[in-house]
């Protein structure tokens, strides 16, 4: 059982990296919360992005995403709800910039539990992950390895493990620079204004993106 070659691992682990790398509403959040509000407000973003990526893998194993992807009107419902929490997330950014003169030190109240939570629904509430997931773990399928829902769970629980040695890195680098620059109050409002922007747009993209 799971009884792949060499070439298969390093075709795969390359591109989980790769794919690790990319930007995406996923990563915008984790750096988002760690400029806001610290190295515990991006690991907590950074759990609940790994639950809802988890609970896709799931999915995927168990067909349900091949389900969410058949159906125009359930795909369409999810990217809607998922666009507007965006754009709601943004909108909270902007309007958080003008308190205590835009000092980013305003925005470190938020509970951990509430960013993990906002973390998981980012995640699942992207519908690009669903249909990524379908398409990608598929081809990493190889007769006669074991059962099929084993070898998506396993190939997508993998890219989760991936995430691991390369976001709590750059974690702590977004960490380090916000420290860097925290004191200035007018950094700190711009910031906020860009990761507003930065959400709204990602909603809006989300809207705009065929299916």
């Amino acid at each position: 059982m799971f009884d792949y070659s060499l070439i298969h691992w390093t075709t795969f682990l390359t591109a989980a990296i790769l794919l690790n790398l990319m930007p995406g509403p996923d990563m915008a959040f984790i750096l988002a919360q760690t400029a806001r509000g610290g190295r515990k407000a991006g690991f907590s973003a950074l759990f609940g992005i790994w639950t809802g990526a988890l609970m896709h893998v799931l999915m995927a194993a168990a067909g349900l995403s091949a389900l969410l992807v058949s159906s125009a009107i359930a795909l369409s419902f999810v990217k809607w709800v998922g666009a507007v929490y965006l754009i709601w997330l943004g909108i909270q950014a902007f309007r958080s910039s003008g308190t205590e003169g835009g000092s980013m030190t305003s925005l470190s109240f938020a509970s951990p539990f509430k960013i993990y939570r906002q973390g998981a629904l980012v995640s699942l509430l992207n519908p690009k992950v669903a249909v990524f997931f379908l398409a990608f773990l598929p081809q990493f399928i190889v007769e006669g390895a074991g059962p099929i829902w084993a070898q998506l769970f396993l190939h997508g629980f993998l890219i989760i493990g991936v995430a691991a040695f390369i976001e709590p890195p750059l974690i702590l680098l977004s960490h380090f620079v916000a420290r860097k620059i925290r004191h200035h109050k007018s950094v700190g409002t711009w910031m906020n204004r860009g990761l507003g922007g930065l959400f709204v747009f990602l909603g809006l993209k989300l809207v705009v993106s065929e299916k």
